[in-house]
């Protein structure tokens, strides 16, 4: 039976150590002319300051973080809007802050889905540990203002670190549990997170 998972980004489940739960958002300014970001997406910091969206794959920059939300007030109404998404340059009056909420713990893990099949649960198991890159990982829908980003299968690899995603596990779904179809839930970290470089500089692009 084919899963019932569709691209949704990354997903915060808990942290490492077992903690039971997300450990929450912070705050970063988001550039009026930055464009769209989604609930789920995973961002950088840019040389001014705020927060972007990674390309499609992923960078090889490191990620502070993955976007929940934002609060601007509208260019079009003047009210204070709350959403789930940054609808991109031209959304907010600029005379007020724009500001981004971001789960920017390094030791956060989430859940997302595969692009394609493992195949089998063996492959699956095998692939704890590797690295992966992102499949559409800059794209979401501005209806839901949920991210389309899931993990390229096809990206794994067992050494390459400056890949953006760490597989740490497989979440236990039985409503998405056929290996020999996509959207499998894994469990995965950020790799080289912005708040771990010794050097902030060496994460912004």
């Amino acid at each position: 039976m084919a899963n019932t998972n569709v691209a949704f980004g990354l997903k915060p489940i808990n942290t490492a150590g077992s903690a039971p739960a997300t450990s929450g958002v912070n705050a970063y300014p988001i550039g009026a002319t930055a464009s769209a970001m989604y609930q789920g997406s995973a961002v950088k910091c840019d040389n001014g300051g705020s927060i972007v969206i990674g390309s499609a794959s992923g960078d090889t920059v490191a990620f502070v973080g993955v976007f929940q939300g934002c609060e601007y007030v509208s260019a079009t109404t003047g009210k204070k809007t709350f959403s789930n998404y940054w609808p991109g340059s031209g959304s907010a009056n600029t005379s007020f802050p724009i500001t981004g909420y971001v789960y920017d713990n390094p030791l956060q893990r989430f859940i997302v889905a595969t692009d394609a099949t493992f195949t089998d649960e063996a492959t699956a198991k095998a692939a704890i540990f590797e690295n992966s890159q992102f499949d559409s990982g800059a794209g979401g829908s501005t209806t839901t203002g949920i991210s389309s980003a899931k993990m390229d299968v096809a990206t794994l690899d067992s050494s390459n670190a400056s890949l953006p995603l760490k597989i740490v596990g497989i979440l236990d779904d039985v409503d998405n549990e056929d290996f020999a179809a996509a959207g499998i839930p894994m469990i995965v970290m950020i790799n080289n997170h912005a708040l771990l470089q010794a050097d902030s500089e060496a994460a912004i692009s």
